[in-house]
């Protein structure tokens, strides 16, 4: 179901907000959502399955050695294939033309676009309150 005009512009305005006053938070959070290469994953699954059969092995043999080993092998080939490319590109940063504040909508509010997004929420409901609209 797609928002209404009004739901999408309050997004609209909650992202700007977000980018405008954790831009640092924003930049961190996005650095780490690298995709992982298949060259990982085909690397994490073959060492996976190895450590597997390690495990397999230890348990026949009776030798724990070989299933800390295997255990070892098979949580190493895990994090491999999860683990982002370091060949991703770095976030960029947001430019200030797209996340600008907007100009006021109709019947918009006094405020200035300086004010945070929680005063103008906060305005908001009071006039609502106060039965202005």
């Amino acid at each position: 179901m797609p928002l209404s005009e009004q739901e999408q512009r309050l997004l609209d305005e909650m992202e700007r907000s977000l980018y405008g006053h954790d831009a640092d938070f924003v930049s961190t959070a996005g650095s780490k959502r690298g995709r992982p290469s298949y060259r990982s994953i085909a690397l994490g699954a073959l060492l996976a399955i190895v450590g597997i059969g390690g495990l397999i092995v230890a348990v026949m043999l009776k030798q724990p050695l070989f299933g800390i080993v295997g255990f070892a092998a098979m949580l190493a080939g895990v994090l491999v294939a999860i683990t982002p490319s370091k060949k991703a590109a770095p976030a960029a940063a947001p430019s200030g033309e797209f996340f600008a504040q907007p100009a006021k909508a109709k019947g918009g509010s006094s405020s200035s676009p300086s004010s945070s997004f929680m005063d103008r929420m906060g305005e908001r409901w009071d006039r609502r309150d106060g039965g202005e609209q």
